[in-house]
Formats: C-alpha cells, structure tokens, sequence
C-alpha cells in the first residue's frame, strides 16, 4: 500500500497515474490532510489502517501503508525569499513530519528534492556526495529537509531533480509555448544550464525503485533491492533555458501546434533581472541511479517529444 502526499500537483499526479496503470494499491492526498502537522499525519494513516483492515484482509492486500510518497514541496523560488516562514514549513517541517511519520508506521519513504541544494559553480555533474552549497530561501529549506530526513529514519530514498515538466501543472513548457503562440519575441536565459525532466520518467524512477525493495524483500532469490539513500534523477543531456526553449519551439512547429514565427533571443541572466540568484550550472550525475536500477535514462529532447505529442498536451489559453 502506498501513500501519495501531494497526490495533485505535478509529480503526485503522474505517479498515481503510474500506480493506477499498474494497479497497484495506493492512497492519494493533498489539502486535506495538512503535512506541517504531524498529528494529522498520524491520524491519517491510523484511521486508513483500521477503517481498510476487514477488506484488506478478506481480498489478501496488505493492510498497513507500507511506502509514503512525498511529492508536496513550496516550489516558488523567488516568493520564498519573503515568505521564508510557508516555505521552511513546507519544505523542512513537513518532510520531518512525514519522516517521523513513516518511521513509527514502519513504512518506508520517498521524497523529491532539487538541484538548489548546490549553488552551482561547478562544471561537470554533482554527484550525490557532493558537499550541498544551496542558493537563496527555496534551496536552502530543500536542503534543511532532507537533513532532517536523515535524522528520522534509515529506510528512505531522497531523489534529487531538476527543471521538472508535466501534464498537470503550469511549468515552463506550457509557459514557453503560450508565448511563442502569441508574441513576436521573447528573451530565454542562456547562462543557466540544468537538465530538463519529464515527470513520467522520474515517475518510472521511483516505481522502479519501490519494486527493487519489494522484490528484495519477499524474493530470497532475488539480489539486494536498491540501497536507501540520496539520489539523483533527471533526463540526460544538458542544456540552457534558452536551448530548452529553443527545442520546444522546434517540437510545436513539427507537430503544427503554432503557426506563429516567434523570435527567441538568448539573454543573461543579470539582463532578465531575476530576483534570485540561480545555479549557473546545476546538472546532476546519474551514475548511481543508473548502476543501481540498471535502466537507461532517456535524451532530455527525446522526453520532451514523448510529452508534446501526447494527445493530453495542450497549449494554455
């Protein structure tokens, strides 16, 4: 049994989507049960437990919640700066809750972090040992909460990202292809480079993960599952906001989804006037990953295709 916290935003969507195709059992909440609040937690895996035990016992399902899926996160970067108070008690004080939480219900935990916790001067890919160096509020309450997951428990798997995209929430693509359908120019930052992510293979990611535990557990055939610990997923490659942009454009003119001639001119990211300072360059190795789950990362453009041809994508109004 598995328990999606933040069961609508972006991720939490995708994954339960992957649950549900897979028909796995799982429970998804989102407001209704306030993460900030460690009470509530208990009293929602408590009352699940008892309310679900005579069923789950008649159909031969397991009862108890066996894995918490945290997908709930203070996103904003640049509102953190002044609203350090929501984004530290969402980011620190919930994983911390939800940690204790799934420790005193023996269950294990998956949560998703971000490239922030690095400020972003170095140049080649951060490994998951990496020393943290985080930027601004949002960074550095990422990394404050996975500190604190580390405190609670052993049994969890931090998964770090970056530049995540979906079907279910306003991310930079829907952003980028509501501008290119209806400016004649706009300005992408080319001096940020990361790696774009599709929620549904970080999705795979972690499903991949939970079964390499499962089958480890319950199959004395089978080799070790997975290691607990920290680590990094996103699509491979690299590139800048602006070539990102760039690609997106290339993709919604190959599938006939703009008609529009839009310029997309490279700027720093002094010019754009963020009011954050950013990692230059946050791309993560996914080595460990890899060697761990033996699978093959997709392109980040390959990805992005994969997403723009799906009949669910369409341009924002």
């Amino acid at each position: 049994m598995i328990w999606v916290i933040g069961s609508t935003g972006m991720l939490g969507a995708e994954f339960t989507r992957l649950l549900q195709k897979n028909k796995i059992q799982h429970v998804g909440t989102s407001s209704q049960v306030d993460a900030r609040d460690f009470k509530a937690l208990k009293a929602f895996a408590n009352n699940w437990e008892t309310e679900n035990y005579l069923a789950a016992h008649k159909n031969g399902s397991p009862s108890r919640i066996q894995w918490i899926v945290n997908c709930s996160a203070y996103t904003a970067v640049e509102k953190a700066q002044s609203d350090q108070e929501a984004a530290r008690a969402l980011n620190v004080d919930a994983a911390r809750n939800i940690a204790r939480a799934a420790r005193e219900i023996g269950a294990k935990l998956i949560h998703i972090s971000t490239d922030y916790v690095f400020d972003g001067s170095a140049n080649s890919p951060y490994k998951e040992s990496d020393a943290k160096r985080p930027l601004g509020v949002y960074g550095q309450t990422k990394s404050d909460g996975e500190d604190e997951i580390q405190k609670a428990m052993t049994q969890y798997f931090i998964f770090r990202t970056s530049w995540l995209y979906g079907f279910d929430r306003p991310n930079f693509v829907y952003t980028m292809a509501k501008l290119m359908d209806s400016k004649e120019e706009i300005k992408v930052v080319n001096d940020q480079i990361g790696s774009p992510t599709f929620t549904a293979d970080l999705a795979e990611a972690m499903l991949a993960t939970i079964k390499s535990v499962q089958k480890a557990g319950t199959d004395i055939f089978s080799k070790e599952g997975i290691p607990y610990g920290i680590y990094h997923f996103t699509n491979a490659g690299e590139t800048s906001w602006h070539g990102f942009a760039l690609e997106i454009q290339r993709l919604l003119k190959k599938r006939k989804l703009i008609q529009n001639d839009c310029r997309v001119l490279p700027c720093s990211t002094a010019e754009y006037g963020a009011k954050v300072e950013r990692p230059a360059y946050s791309v993560l190795s996914k080595e460990k990953i890899q060697a761990a789950l033996k699978i093959k990362i997709p392109k980040w453009q390959d990805s992005l295709e994969r997403f723009i041809k799906d009949e669910r994508f369409k341009i924002p109004l």
